[in-house]
């Protein structure tokens, strides 16, 4: 079914990674490269961000580069700190906090604010010319752990986070943006930051699967989660989530029941070990379906590519459905009366807790 089209031709199959860039244009030397890797997506950062015109052109060349106008473009647009498109050439989005404070107010109103937030930030994204987001973030906020997450997270409790991150979602797909839900299987008991280090969690599988494991379970139907850097010493006591098939077998696939697709987190985080080259390997073995590597350091980029295989089976499955799903946004933007509207609403609704002045934190 996956190997061909109803025409009989070949389907085209990427290779099993997301790539950064380095600037904020392509190069000569990136362009080729990346014509002759296909990787599956990009991602960019704020560093290839200047301004509106400047990153359209990017995410359209990036797209003429692999000649696949519904490839994947990532970017971490969350809100708050985690904001590659920022004022004053985008709108300033609230931190998923806000909107658990606002939740502990009012539920019903902290889900509606939740969902129009994500429906205007889609709105921004899809005119820098992205169709990907890597959010909403469903790691729990727990009391003495790192602030990696902080208010990143929509609170402590799983009834919250599921119900405000699936409002989120929901405003990202009405708005022509697909979600990535990070950081399956849970990265909010991480004592460390995983960019610097690696995070060592101690507690009972029982309390995993009770409270950091349950939004994941609740929100399996995502099409694409990104995975945790955490070693999880009840389920593997020597080797990080990324690069362990006992926790992506026995938890993400088995327990959690997620069965979509499974991107890795960044590989040049220093939680994990070895060269780049060895990390695509290992979390690929392990089970993850795509290797993300976001620096766009042109050496550590050929090692991912060395390792990283042209996708087959269950994997270009996944892949195939999540770049589908994607072909099927729509493209008419909303009408600047519909826009004043949300806008007008949405800080009605964030008033008590937050205004878009405030200091991003």
């Amino acid at each position: 079914m996956w190997g061909a089209s109803l025409s009989g031709l070949e389907v085209k199959k990427p290779r099993a990674c997301i790539l950064g860039v380095s600037g904020t244009e392509l190069s000569n030397w990136e362009k080729g490269f990346l014509r002759e890797a296909d990787p599956f997506g990009f991602i960019l950062f704020a560093r290839n961000i200047e301004n509106r015109n400047q990153v359209r052109a990017l995410t359209n060349a990036l797209r003429e580069t692999v000649g696949n106008t519904n490839v994947p473009i990532l970017v971490d647009q969350e809100g708050g700190r985690v904001m590659r498109l920022k004022p004053p050439h985008w709108r300033s989005i609230a931190p998923a906090g806000v909107f658990g404070d606002l939740f502990d107010r009012n539920p019903d109103d902290a889900r509606e604010a939740a969902y129009t937030s994500a429906r205007l930030m889609a709105m921004d994204l899809r005119e820098a010319g992205f169709n990907t987001t890597c959010a909403p973030v469903l790691d729990l906020r727990l009391p003495g752990m790192s602030d990696v997450i902080g208010d990143r997270s929509y609170g402590a409790e799983v009834a919250k986070v599921v119900m405000l991150a699936s409002a989120v979602a929901a405003g990202l797909l009405d708005g022509g943006i697909a979600p990535i839900i990070k950081h399956i299987p849970g990265h909010g008991r991480a004592t460390v930051d995983s960019h610097k280090d690696l995070p060592i969690v101690t507690v009972s599988h029982e309390t995993l699967s009770e409270f950091d494991f349950a939004p994941f379970a609740h929100m399996k139907d995502v099409l694409a989660a990104m995975s945790a850097h955490l070693l999880f010493t009840a389920i593997d006591d020597q080797r990080p989530g990324t690069v362990s098939g006992t926790v992506i077998q026995d938890i993400i696939r088995g327990e959690i029941g997620f069965e979509n697709l499974l991107i890795s987190d960044d590989l040049s985080m220093e939680a994990l070990g070895g060269s780049i080259a060895s990390r695509t390997h290992e979390c690929l073995r392990a089970g993850c379906d795509i290797a993300l590597h976001c620096n766009g350091k042109r050496t550590e980029m050929e090692e991912v590519v060395s390792m990283a295989p042209l996708l087959t089976g269950k994997s270009l499955q996944r892949a195939q459905s999540f770049t589908n799903q994607i072909a099927t946004f729509k493209h008419d933007a909303p009408s600047s009366t519909q826009i004043t509207d949300w806008q007008a609403r949405l800080a009605d609704l964030l008033a008590p807790v937050w205004s878009a002045g405030d200091d991003q934190k």
